[in-house]
C-alpha cells in the first residue's frame, strides 16, 4: 500500500433513526466512486439492519430485472474500468483496526472509506469509531426531537471527544435535510442561531424534501437515484439540491 496516500474516513452519523444516514452514505459513495473518479469502500456497521448490504442485494436484483439499468450498468463499468465499491460488514467495535488491515491489503489505495455506524452512543465501540473519523456529517430536520438529540450528540463529539486529543476528527458538519422548499419555517432561524451559539458547523447546502429518498429502485424505472451500483441521475440530484451538497461535501473533505 502507498503509505504517502491519505485515506479519508467519513461517517454520516446521527443519534436519531430515519434522518437518512444510510441513504446519504450510499449517495455520496456512489457519486464519488462512479462519477467523480475516486476509489471508495464502505463499512456497514449498522447492526442489525445492515441497510447498505441489503441495498446492494436489491440493487443487483434491480439491474438484472430492468433492461435500462442493465445497459446503464454495463456502459458504466466498461467506461470507468473499475468494479463496484466493496461494502464490508463489521461491528462498531474494532472497525478502525479492520479498516487499516483492509487498506494494507490493497494494491490500489482507496481515497475514502465511509462508515455507516449505529445511531446510538451506547453501542460498544461506537465512540472510539467516531473518534477515528476525519469528518462527520450529521443530517438534521426541523423537528424538536431530532434537533435535541442531534445537538446533544454534536456537543458531546465537539466538547468531549475532540478536546480529548485522542481523535482524528477534523470537522463535524450539520446539514439540513428534508427541507420543504415551499414553506419557510421560523424553526430554521431559531435552530440556525442555536447551532451558531453552540459553536457547531452548519453546511450552507440544504437538501429539499423528495420522495426519491424514500423510494427503492423500481423494476420499471428509467432513472436511478439511491443505488450502491450506479450514481444518482443528475436531474434528480438538481431537483433536491444534492448536486450543491456534494460540491460542498468534496470541498469540506479536501480530496
Amino acid at each position: 500500500m502507498d503509505t504517502t496516500h491519505k485515506t479519508v474516513f467519513i461517517a454520516f452519523s446521527s443519534q436519531k433513526g430515519g434522518v437518512g444516514k444510510s441513504t446519504f452514505t450510499a449517495l455520496a459513495a456512489s457519486i464519488l466512486h462512479y462519477r467523480l473518479g475516486y476509489n471508495v469502500a464502505v463499512y456497514d456497521c449498522d447492526f442489525p439492519q445492515h441497510s447498505l448490504l441489503k441495498m446492494r442485494s436489491r440493487d443487483m436484483a434491480a439491474i438484472m430485472e430492468n433492461e435500462v439499468f442493465k445497459r446503464t450498468a454495463y456502459k458504466q463499468f466498461t467506461t470507468i474500468n473499475k468494479k463496484a465499491y466493496p461494502i464490508l460488514q463489521h461491528g462498531s467495535e474494532g472497525v478502525l483496526e479492520a479498516a487499516y488491515e483492509f487498506m494494507d491489503s490493497l494494491s490500489v489505495p482507496v481515497d475514502v472509506i465511509f462508515f455507516d455506524l449505529p445511531g446510538t452512543v451506547n453501542t460498544p465501540g461506537i465512540l472510539k469509531a467516531l473518534a477515528g473519523m476525519h469528518h462527520i456529517f450529521t443530517p438534521i430536520t426541523a423537528d424538536r426531537v431530532v434537533m435535541e438529540s442531534t445537538l446533544v450528540f454534536s456537543q458531546l463529539m465537539k466538547d468531549v471527544i475532540m478536546k480529548r486529543g485522542e481523535n482524528s476528527i477534523e470537522t463535524i458538519n450539520l446539514f439540513w435535510n428534508q427541507v420543504d422548499g415551499r414553506e419557510r419555517s421560523p424553526l430554521y432561524d431559531i435552530y440556525n442561531t442555536l447551532i451558531d451559539e453552540l459553536g457547531l458547523s452548519l453546511m450552507q447546502s440544504q437538501i429539499t424534501s423528495s420522495m426519491r429518498f424514500r423510494k427503492e429502485s423500481e423494476a420499471l424505472a428509467k432513472t436511478v437515484f439511491r443505488s450502491t451500483l450506479l450514481p444518482p441521475d443528475e436531474r434528480l440530484m438538481k431537483a433536491c439540491r444534492l448536486d450543491l451538497f456534494i460540491d460542498e461535501f468534496v470541498r469540506t473533505i479536501q480530496l
